[in-house]
Order: structure tokens, then C-alpha cells, then sequence
């Protein structure tokens, strides 16, 4: 089932954002072709290609259960493209409430193309859903899942704040994810400014 083009949100939360240099959008049925050449990248699915839907009925279920969350929960992950390039997405990326190997709670996600990488674009989109989460949401706190082996993205989250606080066994046969957290105490305690970007990370 594809949703409609654009999805009104249940709860009161722009569908649209923008931070220092990026436009975060809700995402459309039509974002399917790019989301499918994303996942098809064997750069950015170097480290989460057993977790990543391969196919194009895969890909579309994902993207249909993006939208579905933005029609139930009113916010979602976004697509993310640059201010001064509107017409380009870059990737991905945002919260959704999940359950990743029994672990229940609000997720970070992002997908970065790799012509994007290094410059510090995931950090900014991660800070900007992390405002969302405890500004906007009130959450007391947000989850990510990443394998022990995706040392730039642990460093980006480790970078706006998140903590490494145990694994999950969240794949049969693969090695568990490691659990990072942000809480809102942490949060309202750290100054808010972009972090230095990471080689060869998004």
C-alpha cells in the first residue's frame, strides 16, 4: 500500500524543517526511486546491510511504514536535502518509535549518500531530531542501533551526545548492535553547536 503524496500529521509538528544548511521534509511516495538507489549502494549499506530491505517491495514497505508514521505519531524520519540544493536529496534520516531486540523506544535513523560525506551533515541532522525528541516531544529519551564495527557513525553519535549503554542481540546469526542513548537530563546541559565533521562519515 503506498500512502498519499503528502501525509497530514496527527499532532501539531511542522512537516517540514530546516537547520543551518539542511531542509528536512516529510517523505513522499515518490521518494521510492531514491530511497532504492540509497539502499542500493554498497558504501552506505557497508556496515547495515543485513538490517537494510533489498528490493523494490522491500524498500517501498519500508517507506510505506515511514509514512504510516507520520500519518499516526505526526513526525518521522525526513528527507534531507541541502538548502542551497533543494532539488538534490542527499539522504534520509529522523526518529521512529520502534523495537529494535526487545528494546522499545524513540530511534535515530539517517541514510547519507556517500558524495555527502564529511562534512558534517548527519551530525546536523541528528541534532536537529534530538531537539524534536526533548524539545518539542518532551521524551525523556532517544535510542540508536549500530554494529560495533561502524566506527564513524559511533562517533557522530557519540559526538551530539549520545552514550553507549549495552548491546542487543537485535539480528539472528550477526553480531549484537550496540544500545547508544540520549536522555533529556543530558541534553539540557550540553551546548547546542555543530560538531566538527568526521572522514569518511556522512
Amino acid at each position: 500500500m503506498v500512502l498519499s503524496e503528502w501525509i497530514e500529521p496527527a499532532a501539531a509538528l511542522p512537516v517540514a524543517t530546516t537547520t543551518a544548511r539542511l531542509s528536512l521534509r516529510a517523505p513522499r511516495a515518490s521518494d521510492l526511486d531514491l530511497l532504492l538507489q540509497l539502499h542500493k549502494d554498497p558504501a552506505v549499506t557497508r556496515f547495515c546491510g543485513c538490517s537494510t530491505p533489498q528490493g523494490r517491495a522491500a524498500v517501498e514497505a519500508q517507506l510505506d511504514s515511514w509514512l504510516a508514521h507520520w500519518e499516526t505519531q505526526g513526525f518521522g524520519h525526513w528527507a534531507v536535502t541541502l538548502q542551497d540544493q533543494p532539488q538534490q536529496t542527499i539522504g534520509f534520516g529522523g526518529l521512529m518509535r520502534r523495537s529494535v531486540g526487545g528494546q522499545s523506544g524513540l530511534y535515530l535513523y539517517y541514510r547519507i549518500a556517500p558524495q555527502a560525506w564529511g562534512r558534517g551533515y548527519a551530525a546536523e541532522l541528528l541534532l536537529r531530531a534530538l531537539s524534536l525528541a526533548f524539545d518539542e516531544l518532551h521524551e525523556s529519551a532517544v535510542y540508536a542501533a549500530v554494529l560495533p564495527a561502524n566506527v564513524p557513525t559511533r562517533k557522530t553519535l557519540e559526538q551530539v551526545g549520545l552514550r553507549l549503554r549495552g548491546s542487543l542481540a537485535d539480528t539472528p546469526g550477526q553480531a549484537a548492535s550496540l544500545l547508544y542513548e540520549a536522555s533529556a537530563g543530558a541534553w539540557s546541559g550540553q551546548p547546542l553547536q555543530q560538531p566538527p565533521a568526521i572522514a569518511f562519515a556522512a
